[in-house]
């Protein structure tokens, strides 16, 4: 209708979300905790051999939809930057020991959705990136929008 009236049609914002899985190891152990409390905290996640999870991570962006090429951004940039940001430091990694991050940042899956989120940001075309939700299990799921 308001083409017809000879205004230019409203701004379509869509929203653009890519699921990804990755495995990963970690313990839940906060340095700033004695091993009493830790243990006390974390139960069974403040294991000293640690355990795994296979994450299952949803990147969400958007934006406005290009009316040239019908996108809000090209899947194939977003699956790149998934790619280099989760897969590559994330995927068969002891989230403790591998990613510097976790090095005095306990590895629950709140600091992971931020980790994720923070490096995310910086790959991503500004102000694009809307949301990171992140599986730990079929139960438990951590939604994180930069706030």
């Amino acid at each position: 209708m308001a083409e017809s009236s000879g205004n230019p049609p409203a701004e379509r914002i869509g929203y653009i979300t890519r699921v990804q899985s990755f495995s990963a190891c970690h313990r839940l152990h906060s340095l700033h905790l004695t091993d009493e409390e830790n243990k006390e905290v974390y139960g069974k996640c403040n294991n000293p051999y640690g355990h795994g999870h296979n994450y299952k991570v949803e990147v969400t962006v958007r934006g406005k939809i290009d009316p040239v090429t019908g996108m809000v951004m090209n899947l194939t940039d977003l699956k790149r930057c998934i790619e280099e940001v989760i897969m590559i430091p994330l995927d068969h990694k002891n989230l403790d020991k591998d990613v510097p991050y976790f090095a005095d940042v306990v590895s629950t899956t709140e600091n992971l959705a931020i980790y994720i989120w923070d490096n995310m940001a910086k790959a991503l075309p500004a102000s694009l990136l809307y949301e990171i939700r992140i599986h730990e299990t079929d139960k438990n799921i951590v939604v994180y929008r930069g706030e």
